[in-house]
């Protein structure tokens, strides 16, 4: 089958297309036909070589970290799905290839793909979605009332985490471009600022929670918006020490992402807030929840363009020179 793969870490150069065996199916496993598979900054993370002492994958190494698509083969224990079950899944971070004609899949990481949507639009959500649940839900446990700074809101996870913020009950900031900013209004944000006009710590104050997508000089600033025992979660600063261990990662690794993660956490500290870093996994489950609130219209998907599989490339480049307008990149099948 087809698929497009990192053949050496460093660049766009490094990626290309080739023929690969279709995978093998163990008992716990699907196997999926890809109908989409969505582009994310993870995807170039990985294709850097970002994680590589973290997540040591053998090249040529599959990219691609979540889809839609049809099961065609299940194994001999699974119970959850059939044949031509549409799905949508983030796979588990050994397990990742999207940029593929195929996938095998452990059943736990799939939900049935929500019946309002396309498969382009489905493709669009697992791992912004699950992002923004695995932060604001399950991590921060926002409560109504609260109040939470989503950076980015225009972007791939900020257009899901806005909408989400808002159904769990929290008054919600968001940062955006001026182009931007009735997109975000209209996702539910009840304060947007537009960055390029604005500084957001200058006019925003006493937040529960913010989530980070841009790292930096935003990660450092953003401590001073949150109030005494808030919490700065980032997908885009240092890793961490908690990170490393969910990882499996030897206690040198440990301690490596402790200290790269050392400045952030003490300034963290002087401020009373707390810093962390927030790697997404895989769940079915989460994105069952997903599918509930999806289908019953509390949360859609924002599709900023669809490419072809056979340019998987150009999708690649389209999302690392920061060209998409709002939300998601798809290629399609």
């Amino acid at each position: 089958m087809k698929a497009f793969m990192v053949e050496r870490y460093g660049d766009q150069d490094g990626v290309h297309s080739g023929e690969i065996p279709v995978p093998r199916v163990g008992a716990d496993d699907v196997l999926v036909r890809i109908h989409a598979a969505s582009v994310n900054p993870l995807d170039l993370r990985l294709r850097d070589g970002a994680f590589k002492a973290i997540l040591p994958y053998r090249l040529p190494l599959v990219l691609g970290n979540d889809l839609a698509g049809v099961v065609v083969q299940v194994g001999s224990a699974v119970t959850r799905f059939t044949v031509g079950d549409e799905i949508y899944a983030r796979p588990r971070k050994d397990r990742i290839g999207t940029f593929a004609e195929l996938i095998a899949l452990h059943q736990d990481d799939i939900a049935a793909a929500p019946t309002t949507l396309t498969m382009v639009e489905a493709a669009s959500l697992p791992l912004v979605a699950l992002t923004a649940w695995q932060a604001l839900v399950e991590r921060a446990r926002v409560r109504p009332g609260q109040k939470v700074l989503i950076h980015a809101g225009s972007g791939g996870v900020g257009t899901i985490a806005v909408q989400l913020a808002k159904e769990l009950g929290a008054e919600v900031a968001a940062t955006a471009s001026t182009t931007k900013i009735d997109l975000v209004r209209e996702l539910g944000a009840d304060i947007v600022v537009d960055y390029r006009e604005q500084d957001f710590e200058t006019v925003l104050d006493g937040y529960d929670v913010v989530l980070d997508t841009l790292g930096g000089e935003t990660l450092q600033k953003s401590l001073r918006v949150l109030k005494p025992g808030g919490q700065v979660i980032s997908i885009a600063g240092p890793p961490d020490g908690a990170f490393a261990r969910e990882v499996g990662a030897s206690v040198f690794l440990r301690l490596a992402m402790s200290a790269l993660s050392h400045r952030i956490r003490r300034r963290a500290r002087r401020h009373d807030v707390s810093y962390s870093f927030l790697f997404v996994r895989a769940d079915g489950d989460q994105l069952r929840e997903v599918t509930r609130l999806v289908d019953a219209g509390r949360i859609r998907p924002v599709v900023d363009r669809v490419f072809p599989f056979d340019r998987t490339l150009e999708a690649l480049e389209y999302v690392e020179k920061g060209r998409a307008k709002a939300g998601k990149v798809v290629v399609e099948m």
